[in-house]
């Protein structure tokens, strides 16, 4: 009779050194071993929060916001524009929006069919057109054409929400104010067990009291990625991702517990 091979994970030699260290630091920490399955016994267990945060720290080490943006106001109209969209349709949208209307000024002008025109493609283009121009007409009256750098301020422009006011403060003004929560960390963060509401803002409310708030910024960087590359909606690549042995999520598609 032939001996059994062991089976090995699939994927690049950086992506399974990282799977590696991530194991390696699931041994060393205390984590709590399976309530039942499916299910941590403390998920919130700073050991396990603090592994989680490094092995997603060595993974993603270059992290940033994928929107193309050169300024305050870019980002802010590319977080608009960003709702029920992909960065990559909004990234080619932006160059010739910003060509067109490059200040708050000019956007505040403009007519709307202009925008709309320009941002069609972006889906959602009216009501996308008239927050962009509210916001701008506010930013020019109001903050004197410089947008704000408080959470207060700036929800106070049309087409901004705490999702779109934390990645301005975060990602522009390195300020942390809360943790960004787009479809990424919301899928995520419930598959890690760190949150078990479904909203926007309840998700945030959970992961500001667990996650250090020198990470808030990171966090929400890193998970995107996380959830583009490897965590994806269906049939998350389980075998590839560095978290998988901090992670007992109903529906992984391999496991090595």
């Amino acid at each position: 009779m032939s001996a059994t091979k062991a089976v090995k994970p699939v994927g690049t030699i950086k992506q399974i050194a990282t799977g590696a260290k991530a194991r390696a630091i699931a041994a060393s920490e205390p984590v709590a071993p399976k309530k039942k399955p499916g299910k941590t016994k403390k998920p919130l267990a700073p050991e396990r929060v603090a592994a989680i945060l490094d092995a997603l720290c060595k993974a993603y080490p270059n992290a940033v916001c994928a929107l193309t943006h050169r300024s305050a106001w870019e980002l802010t109209v590319a977080t608009i524009l960003s709702a029920q969209c992909t960065d990559v349709r909004v990234n080619l949208v932006t160059p010739s929006l910003f060509k067109t209307f490059p200040t708050p000024k000019a956007m505040a002008a403009a007519s709307l069919p202009e925008i709309e025109e320009l941002i069609r493609t972006t889906g959602f283009f009216r009501n996308k057109a008239k927050s962009i121009q509210g916001a701008a007409k506010c930013v020019v009256e109001d903050y004197g054409n410089k947008v704000p750098q408080t959470m207060e301020e700036l929800l106070k422009l049309p087409g901004v929400a705490r999702k779109t006011a934390n990645v301005v403060l975060g990602s522009w003004f390195k300020i942390a104010d809360g943790v960004v929560v787009d479809t990424h960390v919301l899928r995520i963060s419930k598959r890690l067990e760190l949150t078990e509401n479904t909203t926007p803002e309840k998700v945030e409310r959970d992961l500001i009291k667990v996650i250090p708030q020198d990470h808030w910024i990171d966090y929400s960087h890193e998970i995107i990625f996380h959830g583009r590359q490897l965590c994806v909606a269906r049939k998350p690549r389980c075998v590839d991702c560095s978290l998988e042995t901090l992670c007992n999520s109903s529906d992984k598609t391999w496991t090595s517990h």
